[in-house]
């Protein structure tokens, strides 16, 4: 019995994915439930399992191809089953000179040249090609291996890329003058260095860009400073962190304390806690809070809900869990969607301040630094050695005046430096 691998629905407002890795290869014996791909979106990883035990009899989708969800990716035969025979390839025509008239007729010609059956295309760009009646040998390709991507045939459309005439590449259309007749160099701001190697952004690394540039350029940022004096919160841990891990089967840590302290500011100062949409103001009378961690593949946000309803020790295991997930690529879409306000801890790599960057829809995210012991002066007037921690709260002005950031900025530091407020919720 065959079975066919498609793409399988990956979270809300996620259509496509890139495939990443394949863990088995055409002809090999696949146990079911055995990981056999895995795919990337711009949000996280997902493997896709085999439903059943078998052969792998054919893979459609190769690594680095962009798939749409419900695409097929490949076929899984009985054991023992025959891979399905590859089809030999067309002999490559003799390269020939292009000239501007035949570049301009090789694109007249592309656009309206019904698009042939190819199954090396991966089944979004196959789609894409037919839909347009293009000519897919007549569209640069810049994928890997030389494959076809969505992006080429979406530039191609947009006349953002050369045209290609028979397997010589030909010269950009210009509307102003006919193209020359050499061929063209390829796009780059500078000439390649063989000590550099080039590497593809993955799909995750270029959604974090692109958010972390939306938010640059929608939301009016600014960052307001304080430090807090860990004493406290440092003797509390040492005094109880022993009973807590055998009562509770977890750490204590400092997030829990700053998640109950952030909280509890939110509570009194909403306007941190909210988010603009369109032009309204949407005040959020729940609190998931996003916990940034960093994975090889970039960084990721996590959310912790309804933080104001859950114990430290249920704070402690989630962010645990959460870590532990991140690392082995096993977070999912509902794992980071839904959070109202964000902590990011820089201070585990050693960052003494920084002004993080908003985490759009949201409007204020909190960022923790290294603890260093400094020299302090006391209220009595003495000078002691105090682990002190810088902390910034970066806001959208657009929304918080700065009033209330500085105000959000003081109960927080009120609350870390004499932690039983947490406890008794004052």
């Amino acid at each position: 019995m065959s079975h066919e691998i498609v793409v399988p629905t990956l979270g809300e407002s996620v259509v496509e994915a890139t495939v990443a890795k394949w863990f088995k290869q055409v002809g090999e014996a696949v146990q079911a439930d055995e990981p056999l791909v895995e795919l990337e979106t711009d949000k996280v990883t997902v493997e896709v399992n085999a439903p059943a035990s078998g052969t792998l009899t054919e893979i459609v989708a190769p690594e680095g191809a962009e798939v749409e969800v419900g695409a097929l990716l490949a076929r899984l035969g009985d054991a023992g089953a025959a891979p399905a025979p590859s089809k030999p390839a067309a002999p490559a025509a003799a390269p020939k000179a292009a000239s501007g008239s035949d570049v301009l007729a090789a694109a007249v010609a592309a656009a309206g040249a019904p698009a042939e059956a190819d199954d090396t295309l991966a089944p979004a760009v196959r789609k894409l090609v037919a839909e347009n009646n293009l000519d897919p040998k007549s569209i640069p390709a810049t994928g890997k291996d030389g494959r076809l991507t969505k992006e080429d045939v979406v530039n191609f459309m947009e006349g953002r890329t050369k045209v290609m005439a028979g397997p010589a590449a030909a010269q950009p259309l210009s509307p102003a003058a006919p193209a020359a007749p050499k061929a063209a160099a390829p796009v780059s701001a500078r000439a390649a260095d063989p000590r550099e190697e080039r590497v593809k952004m993955t799909r995750l690394r270029r959604r974090i860009a692109e958010r972390l540039k939306d938010a640059q350029n929608t939301a009016a940022i600014l960052t307001t400073f304080n430090e807090v004096d860990m004493t406290a919160i440092l003797a509390m841990r040492e005094q109880y962190k022993a009973a807590f891990e055998k009562k509770h089967g977890t750490r204590l840590g400092f997030m829990s304390f700053f998640v109950k302290a952030c909280v509890a500011a939110l509570k009194d100062i909403p306007a941190v806690n909210a988010e603009i949409a369109g032009d309204e103001l949407i005040f959020k009378n729940y609190y998931d809070v996003g916990v940034a961690v960093g994975t090889p593949q970039g960084l990721v946000v996590p959310v912790v809900r309804d933080c104001d309803a859950k114990s430290f020790a249920q704070i402690e295991k989630e962010i645990a869990a959460y870590g532990a997930k991140a690392r082995d690529g096993k977070l999912t879409m509902e794992d980071m969607t839904g959070g109202t306000f964000t902590i990011s801890n820089g201070g585990v790599y050693g960052s003494l301040m920084s002004t993080p960057i908003l985490n759009p829809p949201q409007s204020g995210i909190l960022g923790m630094h290294k603890t260093m012991q400094r020299p302090m002066v006391m209220p009595d007037g003495s000078i002691q050695a105090r682990p002190m921690m810088y902390i910034a709260l970066s806001y959208d002005h657009r929304i918080i005046d700065g009033g209330e950031a500085v105000t959000f900025l003081v109960k927080v530091k009120e609350a870390l430096e004499d932690p039983a407020r947490l406890v008794l919720g004052v």
